[in-house]
């Protein structure tokens, strides 16, 4: 989303016809964010806020493949979550127990009210046997004042702390990707992954055997493709130049 559709609080020029295209054609797509603070419904909220009228059931969050694995890894569980409404949403979609009282797993989300004594209680959970999930791998995210803290860095102290590693579900992992394939219903040989960041969604799109097309409204230039082992099978400006058939 950010980076192929929006610049912070700014629609990508094009970005709009370019959904208008997908839909005209009867393409199914889904917009991927590895953000899992917000719910679906809050993010097309965010979008059509900016100008972009994109429907809630477009959108695909790290939150709800992170509830996805953990359905499909223990069906009915229970977690303590350090997160916003988000990811405690698409667990409870599940079947999910939020609770502090021996969880199966910590669930680390992001959030803009980190607290110290969640924190702590998280790693002891952790040490007492809960499994350790985090929904992306992200160490920072944009904002309009510069970059934020995000959960790949509060993994980071976590594991610091406990010595347990955490399992990020979220991009480049491609299990993101075949979550998002059963979400759209389709079929990776039939699937385009459009991104903007070489490290999180071409290489992801690469190894789940899609074909990939880098946009370079986002983090990437064209110069910096080069020093990749991997490369995008097309790289546009913008998704404006994009061609829907």
């Amino acid at each position: 989303m950010d980076g192929v559709l929006v610049t912070g609080s700014r629609p990508i020029p094009g970005a709009q016809e370019f959904l208008e295209r997908l839909e005209g054609a009867g393409a199914k797509f889904a917009i991927l964010t590895n953000n899992p603070i917000y719910t679906p419904r809050d993010l097309a909220h965010r979008l059509t806020s900016v100008g972009l009228r994109v429907s809630p059931e477009h959108l695909f969050t790290s939150a709800m493949a992170t509830a996805q694995f953990l359905h499909s890894q223990m069906p009915h569980g229970s977690a303590f979550v350090i997160g916003e409404s988000g990811i405690t949403a698409a667990l409870h979609d599940v079947g999910y127990v939020l609770t502090d009282r021996k969880p199966d797993y910590v669930v680390l989300g992001e959030t803009t009210n980190y607290s110290f004594d969640n924190i702590t209680r998280a790693s002891r959970l952790i040490q007492a046997g809960a499994r350790f999930i985090a929904t992306n791998p992200d160490p920072t995210g944009p904002s309009e004042h510069g970059i934020e803290p995000a959960c790949g860095a509060l993994a980071a102290l976590i594991e610091k702390a406990t010595g347990v590693a955490p399992y990020f579900v979220g991009k480049p992992n491609p299990l993101m990707m075949r979550s998002a394939l059963r979400f759209l219903g389709s079929h990776s040989e039939e699937t385009v992954m459009v991104g903007d960041r070489m490290d999180t969604d071409i290489v992801s799109g690469v190894e789940s055997g899609l074909e990939t097309v880098l946009v370079l409204t986002g983090v990437t230039t064209r110069e910096g493709v080069s020093k990749y082992p991997f490369r995008p099978t097309q790289i546009v400006e913008s998704v404006a130049d994009i061609v829907v058939e």
